[in-house]
């Protein structure tokens, strides 16, 4: 028997791959397929199943690519409705790989069809949960993702949430391995944990939502408190998981071309194309395409591209640093945006070598950042950290200016006034800037290092409080002052 995790950390999510006596099963696997395929390929076995714990709605899965390449069968557990061919299968069936028994657990609550795999060794024994959006280490999934109008409430999902984990997953001996679909970083959950994989037992001392003494309407109440409106991508990418979608093959051949200046720029005036450049922020802020907005790769980059691009279906253009062109292109498919029409080859130097424009943006240290605050010369200060964050320490004299909520928030700000703008670390002050920028307001100064910089220097801050002594009325409260 082998178990594998194959954790992608921008998504912070967990794919498994677990073979047996010449039979491989695959677990929520991502989009692209080839990491699968040359697995599959170098241990010399054949994938009999591919196992989905629900439509997933944070990324979009590579289920159907991988059916279609290996003839594998798609597996759900009850109440999952496809437009392609699936095994439906019943709460409690095994299903057998090699020498191993995975039985199908029926868990709704996440989401209706949300079931999670139980594995069984070679003896019988229970060994491992794969456990899906039901049970993450710290936290269970949110309820609130599957809501149809006029049908179920998220206080429903939560009350069924309860009873699968209460007749499902806490009768399962405390030595079982919790395989979850998620770690921290997730959108799935609230609280989750740093690790990716635990044990039962464990989860039952320290998970809030596994207290032995709990009431379901106690439950109810814990888990769907405090949780935030969810990206509006989620919605768009359970759609695809459930009806389906273009061949990540073909994403890939259509989106990762080389164009040159001036084909760049004729895709962008014909098809109305989002430049996207995915730099880093000190070398956007240097110099780029104006109009173009920065969502850099080595940061929190498919999450924010779900929250900010709001069409799915958006037609992109991306600026990229040399040799990333095609990983740019993997990570938004990843999330849905299949609309890549190409890079600009060359990069930003291309560009400039046949004399288009560009354009900067300020950016100032923290200390640069002090000494103009004491000489009187900053006036209006965006903090573009979430709300929360906000709440627990802050430069006094600044405004909340969510990045989450850029689009609402935007409409009190006045283009002829200076704004200097900071967030915990620098990566969400540019994205922000480069908004604004393209937007019109050009009198933008990005603060580097954010939060964890000014801190250091000698500006006022307002007292820390811990976050998770903040109210649910604070944080709504909050939002409610940002919107």
């Amino acid at each position: 028997m082998k178990v594998e995790q194959i954790y992608t950390g921008c998504l912070a999510q967990g794919a498994y791959y677990i073979e047996s006596n010449g039979e491989a099963v695959i677990i929520d696997p991502i989009r692209e397929t080839k990491p699968y395929m040359d697995k599959l390929e170098k241990e010399g076995v054949k994938l009999k199943y591919i196992f989905e714990t629900h439509f997933h709605a944070d990324f979009v899965s590579g289920h159907v690519d991988l059916a279609k390449k290996t003839g594998a069968t798609i597996v759900y557990g009850p109440m999952a409705d496809t437009t392609y061919d699936i095994y439906a299968a019943k709460d409690g069936e095994e299903l057998t790989v090699g020498n191993l028994i995975f039985k199908v657990l029926h868990t709704p609550g996440h989401t209706m069809e949300s079931s999670v795999y139980l594995l069984k060794d070679e003896t019988g024994k229970d060994y491992a949960l794969f456990s899906g959006d039901t049970l993450f280490l710290g936290d269970v999934g949110r309820p609130d993702l599957a809501i149809k109008q006029g049908t179920v409430t998220k206080e429903d999902l939560a009350g069924f949430l309860f009873d699968s984990l209460r007749n499902k997953i806490m009768p399962l001996a405390d030595d079982v391995i919790v395989y979850p679909a998620h770690g921290a970083g997730s959108a799935c959950g609230k609280n989750l944990s740093k690790e990716t994989w635990g044990y039962l037992g464990d989860q039952k001392k320290t998970n809030y939502a596994l207290r032995a003494d709990m009431s379901k309407e106690e439950f109810i109440r814990e888990v769907t408190a405090g949780l935030t409106p969810p990206p509006q991508y989620f919605a768009k990418n359970a759609m695809m998981n459930k009806a389906g979608y273009e061949s990540f093959d073909r994403v890939l051949e259509k989106g990762a071309v080389p164009l040159a200046p001036k084909m760049f720029e004729n895709i962008v005036e014909i098809e109305e194309a989002l430049m996207l450049d995915t730099r880093p922020a000190a070398a956007y802020a240097a110099g780029h395409i104006p109009n173009s907005i920065n969502i850099g790769i080595d940061g929190g980059f498919a999450p924010w591209v779900g929250a900010l691009i709001t069409d799915i279906k958006q037609p992109i253009v991306l600026i990229t640093e040399e040799g990333r062109a095609e990983e740019v292109v993997t990570r938004l498919a990843r999330v849905g945006y299949d609309n890549t029409l190409g890079f600009l080859a060359g990069g930003i130097e291309a560009w400039k070598a046949v004399g288009k424009e560009t354009d900067t943006i300020e950016s100032i240290t923290p200390q640069a950042f002090e000494k103009r605050i004491n000489a009187g010369e900053v006036a209006t200060i965006l903090d573009a950290r979430k709300p929360s964050e906000y709440l627990a320490h802050h430069i006094t004299v600044a405004e909340n200016f969510p990045l989450d909520f850029i689009n609402q928030g935007m409409k009190r700000l006045d283009k002829h006034k200076t704004y200097y703008i900071h967030c915990a670390g620098g990566y969400r002050s540019m994205i922000t800037a480069s908004i604004l920028q393209a937007r019109g307001y050009r009198n933008i100064v990005d603060v580097k290092e954010g939060f964890a910089g000014i801190e250091k220097t000698g500006i006022k801050l307002t007292e820390y409080v811990c976050p998770s002594t903040l109210s649910q009325a604070d944080l709504d409260q909050a939002v409610a002052a940002v919107l």
